[in-house]
């Protein structure tokens, strides 16, 4: 009995049983136009993974792009539900080997030290690869293919007042307050509408 139990409830959220492909797309709606993400496995496994799987469970539907600095990174991952954000936000994973560089176009996880990577993902809107490449955990599992313009068009006018701090602590707000605090206190920024996997 325990075990159908079990076996059901499984079935009933396929996107945490189901293995990541090898190599996937990604649509990302957001509300200054559509861009696609390539993830390749073999340059992060855990990366590519986890990505998988937040975008299968549509975690970063009707989220924000909370920290954008123009020709440096574009960031988003934390959920617009303070109950969905909290749930994730200690769900960490462990660091990639570095496979690929932090240049314009690539894609991985933010992080506040080793092995602390959960929900959060920047885009390089330039080379970065001089800082992020140095530290541990900063592995890009993807890569802008489609809609770069897109992504440098995001809403960066808040620069870091509007997201930074991750690694100082000062995200706390963002996690407790959610859209509804976002909206309030940075109203330009834009909005991930939906993140698909492309069949």
């Amino acid at each position: 009995m325990r075990l159908a139990y079990i076996l059901c409830f499984l079935l009933a959220f396929p996107f945490w049983h189901r293995a990541t492909p090898d190599t996937f797309r990604v649509r990302v709606e957001t509300t200054a136009g559509s861009f696609v993400l390539e993830v390749h496995r073999d340059w992060a496994p855990n990366g590519a993974d986890r990505f998988y799987e937040l975008v299968r469970a549509k975690y970063y539907d009707d989220s924000r792009f909370f920290r954008v600095v123009p020709g440096k990174w574009a960031q988003f991952g934390i959920a617009g539900a303070p109950e969905v954000a909290e749930r994730w936000r200690h769900k960490t994973i462990p660091d990639d080997v570095l496979k690929q560089h932090n240049t314009a176009g690539y894609i991985g996880f933010s992080n506040t030290g080793p092995n602390t990577r959960s929900t959060q993902v920047y885009i390089n809107l330039g080379d970065n690869s001089a800082q992020n490449d140095k530290e541990a955990g900063f592995a890009p599992f993807g890569r802008v293919v489609e809609g770069m313009d897109v992504v440098e068009k995001l809403y960066g006018g808040y620069g870091e007042h509007s997201g930074g701090g991750m690694r100082a602590g000062k995200q706390d707000a963002m996690f407790a307050g959610g859209n509804a605090y976002l909206d309030r206190e940075f109203p330009k920024l834009d909005r991930l509408i939906r993140a698909r996997v492309l069949h």
